[in-house]
């Protein structure tokens, strides 16, 4: 049997895969946003709420989808050297409260330290040990717990995105992260115009639904993908870039109609491989490589959901991660 390969030479094995087919892209992006453009229609359209509401639902997940090949094309998977498709996407980011400038920075430092026990925490979720938790003040826990809890998930549209993906990086860099205030204004602007033009009902079901689908359905993907039972932790002196890919990635199995939705993102450990394989390439390139072909997996069941909200902290006794020490238990009032 062949040793393992790791390091350098699993991401060179993972390069023939980077090779972009163009009209492939096209095609998707094309394919996506006109179904996009259609459920949106026909949540606004529709003539009761209960017709509204699955047409809601539908855009929902394809804005999810959209997403996606945005993620992608920060990436350079797809369209790098493409101004004008590079511009649609930026502007799908900014109607999606992501704006790119910072998206890019924090998503591609979270790429380059997944699962390093100090520093993961910018452009994830914060993941401490059990001794580190153990010593938090009663304010830091509670900060810790609230982002970790299923309600910051849950009200994603105020807590990851308009606070955390907008608001809060134009407070720290105004004259960088300007377009962080673009999405914010471009966002209220459409509330309010639909509000006032079409009214509530078609504001609530073609516009407020949708994004709010889109947005927690993102936020706890991107939460699974990185918190998942079996996943490790390493500290920053044992930390490699390919074991971080391979043992700190999930693999989302998942049918085919929520693969065409989540753009195959559940391939989630060979995208933290290379980022720069398209979406579309990514079970392709996990069938031709064997170092691939045995991720840690989770599902989208409810079962296996509520199995990761236990997962809290990680204990390098037990080398996994675990739920809140009962002696560390959080004062009356403070989140679970």
């Amino acid at each position: 049997m062949d040793e393992a390969r790791e390091g350098r030479e699993l991401i060179d094995a993972s390069r023939p895969f980077t090779d972009e087919n163009r009209w492939l892209s096209v095609w998707h992006t094309l394919s996506t946003f006109t179904l996009l453009a259609l459920f949106v229609a026909g949540a606004a359209l529709a003539p009761a709420w209960w017709q509204q509401l699955p047409f809601s639902l539908l855009a929902g997940l394809t804005a999810v989808r959209g997403f996606i090949l945005f993620h992608d094309v920060m990436h350079g998977a797809i369209f790098k050297k493409s101004l004008f498709w590079r511009g649609v996407y930026a502007f799908y980011g900014l109607l999606v409260l992501t704006p790119s400038r910072v998206w890019r920075q924090t998503h591609n430092y979270h790429h380059a330290h997944t699962a390093q026990m100090v520093g993961s925490h910018i452009g994830s979720y914060p993941t401490f040990t059990v001794a580190i938790y153990r010593a938090l003040t009663p304010r830091q826990r509670f900060m810790y717990r609230a982002a970790r809890h299923p309600l910051t998930i849950l009200m994603a549209w105020l807590t990851v995105f308009l606070w955390g993906m907008c608001l809060s990086s134009f407070k720290r860099s105004p004259s960088k992260h300007w377009d962080s205030l673009v999405a914010v204004l471009m966002h209220f602007a459409l509330v309010a115009a639909i509000g006032h033009f079409a009214g509530l009902t078609t504001l609530f079901f073609a516009y407020l639904l949708p994004l709010n689908i889109a947005f927690v359905g993102g936020a706890y993907l991107f939460y699974a993908q990185h918190n998942f039972e079996g996943m490790t932790i390493q500290p920053r002196t044992q930390w490699s870039y390919t074991r971080a890919a391979l043992e700190s990635s999930s693999f989302m199995d998942v049918n085919p109609v929520l693969e065409w939705f989540t753009g195959s993102i559940g391939f989630h450990h060979v995208h933290h491989l290379n980022a720069a394989i398209p979406f579309y390439r990514l079970e392709e390139a996990m069938k031709a490589i064997p170092e691939l072909q045995h991720p840690g997996v989770t599902n989208l069941t409810p079962a296996e959901i509520a199995r990761c909200f236990k997962l809290k902290l990680w204990d390098p006794d037990t080398g996994r991660m675990v739920g809140y020490p009962e002696t560390a238990s959080a004062p009356e009032g403070q989140p679970a």
